[in-house]
């Protein structure tokens, strides 16, 4: 990013310095998305095999005992970290509403037979 394009004119080697700590800031953050996102994927191999063998053993897609212990372990580790709680707990609530979703199409395809791609649209649909 240039100062040009920053919506400012001022130029000189306070700007550039600023500029490639914003540069490094971001390179960091970037590292980070990625970090996360990978964790999420490894995350998710675990729920999925979860949501198989509940699926075996016909239990259900959803633990709201579960849900609750693991919402109330994220915030009290979010306060820990100095992170907003309640944000810890939107993003662990859209999470667990995700693993519960493919649990739930786990679950109807040990019912069917039927596989469905990662969408959740069965093949025969498509």
């Amino acid at each position: 990013m240039t100062p040009s394009n920053t919506g400012t004119s001022r130029s000189g080697a306070g700007d550039t310095a600023a500029l490639a700590e914003l540069q490094r800031l971001r390179e960091s953050i970037d590292n980070i998305d990625a970090a996360v996102v990978h964790m999420l994927a490894e995350r998710f191999k675990c729920t999925q095999q979860v949501g198989h063998l509940k699926a075996e053993h016909q239990l259900p897609p959803a633990d709201p005992d579960r849900e609750t212990q693991q919402i109330a372990r994220l915030r009290a580790l979010a306060e820990n970290a100095h992170l907003d709680p309640a944000f810890a707990e939107k993003l662990l609530t859209f999470i667990i509403a995700e693993v519960i979703r493919h649990h739930e199409r786990i679950a109807d395809e040990a019912v069917t037979g039927e596989a469905a791609d990662p969408a959740g649209v069965s093949p025969a649909a498509g």
